[in-house]
């Protein structure tokens, strides 16, 4: 799934697509609103984006103040940990009974648009929440299923990155690398009796799918043809298989990290300068400075593809704003919608929430270190790709995470794996996948 560490830790699409079938073709009963929002009150589920549910509300609560003062408008505000907010929106689609706008991770929005439970920013809807060009195109994609009315549209971005220690870099008399085999070359270079080349979450789903993906669109792979999952497309396979070979082949990741579920261990391991590069989002500057690392200390460039590859760094990570379709305020809640996507609100949370603008012409906040706010907006902006725009984005995302866990667990207990063993994976993973649909 796309956003941020915490959401890695806490939530799970797991059985997502047999959830929507569930809930397609629910109640959603009423939507017209009232054309004067002013006076009233909606209720808003916003997502854990900060150090805990607190520190969240302390952020939102001037600006929902400021946001009530110039529309009149009041935001009854619950922020919901990620281990609980996927299950409250699925039991909301359900039972029809929830708040009128939420946050999501983004990979949801092609399973929840499925449900019919959600308002679609027609034409209308998204004139009325300042229009789509204002949006990063990369990052409104992930709003829904193509060729549809989307359903949500981005609040915050996330973009992956490879983080290298300045000085082994410079040490070694090396430079950060622009190729995946300069890459693999330098880890090389780098791993010693005490450093590994690089960390890997080699243990986490998340992590393992997502870096399936992004090798896969290196090759010019999908993971999918139409709705139907294809796993074993060779640009696929021989992506994963790249992947896996930092550890089996090329021997730059310790095996130990086949283990490392948390998507915060290699982070911890950079930090203490046990490995020379990593990858992480944009968010991983707190982590790392809190197991002793300065800001100083390391650099961050895009994720490099193969000589020839495309330019694929990252997929697009971040949460997502939608508004229930059965919503009885259906004009303030787009009034909110709005001010939570306007640049002004982009800037006050960008700091606090280490996110980055899903706005075009919008600067990042999030780091002071210009340099750095520059590689990761030009990361999310121009070497991004969404994620499968499916009902079965969440099945994908299982199950081909897992597969990968299996394959890397398989190599570090001194086991072998094949071009002809990770198709295998993959295609179980494909079977597993369209069957939930």
């Amino acid at each position: 799934m796309n956003f941020s560490r915490r959401t890695k830790i806490g939530a799970v699409i797991a059985g997502a697509a047999a959830i929507a079938l569930l809930a397609t073709g629910c109640s959603s009963s009423g939507g017209s609103g009232s054309s004067d929002a002013s006076g009233t009150t909606i209720k808003y589920w916003a997502s854990n984006q900060g150090t805990s549910l607190a520190n969240d509300k302390a952020v939102l609560t001037p600006l929902l103040k400021k946001f009530e003062k110039q529309t009149g408008i009041k935001v009854d505000l619950e922020v919901v940990g990620w281990n609980n907010l996927q299950n409250r929106i699925n039991t909301a689609v359900t039972s029809g009974a929830g708040p009128d706008v939420t946050n999501i991770g983004n990979t949801w929005a092609p399973y929840l648009q499925a449900t019919g439970a959600f308002l679609p920013y027609d034409s209308s809807n998204m004139t009325a929440i300042g229009g789509k060009d204002k949006f990063v195109e990369t990052a409104l994609a992930t709003g829904g299923q193509e060729g549809k009315d989307l359903t949500s549209v981005p609040l915050y971005g996330l973009a992956y990155g490879l983080y290298y220690n300045k000085k082994m870099f410079a040490d070694a008399g090396l430079t950060p690398p622009t190729t995946w085999e300069e890459m693999v070359a330098d880890a090389k270079k780098l791993t010693t009796p005490t450093v590994w080349g690089m960390g890997l979450e080699a243990g986490s789903y998340t992590e393992n799918v997502h870096f399936a993906f992004i090798t896969a669109s290196q090759n010019k792979a999908s993971f999918f043809k139409g709705q139907k999952a294809d796993f074993t497309q060779p640009g696929a396979v021989d992506g994963v298989k790249r992947y896996l070979d930092l550890m089996q082949t090329d021997k730059v990741v310790d095996p130990s990290n086949a283990q490392y579920t948390t998507g915060t261990e290699a982070s911890a391991d950079f930090a203490k300068g046990k490995v020379a590069m990593i990858v992480n989002q944009d968010n991983a500057n707190a982590l790392l400075e809190s197991n002793g690392m300065s800001a100083s200390d390391y650099g961050v460039v895009a994720i490099p593809a193969p000589q020839g590859g495309k330019k694929i760094s990252s997929g697009i990570q971040g949460i997502n704003i939608s508004i229930y379709k059965n919503t009885k305020h259906k004009d303030a809640a787009l009034k909110f919608v709005k001010f939570m996507t306007s640049a002004a609100t982009q800037d006050v949370l960008g700091k606090p929430y280490v996110s980055i603008p899903v706005l075009k012409d919008v600067k990042p906040t999030f780091t002071d270190d210009a340099a750095l706010a520059k590689t990761f907006q030009d990361i999310y902006n121009d070497a991004s790709a969404p994620y499968p725009l499916v009902p079965l984005e969440g099945a994908f995302e299982t199950n081909v995470g897992n597969a990968v866990n299996n394959l890397f667990a398989t190599i570090a207990t001194g086991g072998k794996v094949s071009d002809a063993d990770v198709k295998a994976a993959l295609q179980t993973a494909e079977d597993k996948t369209n069957a939930a649909g």
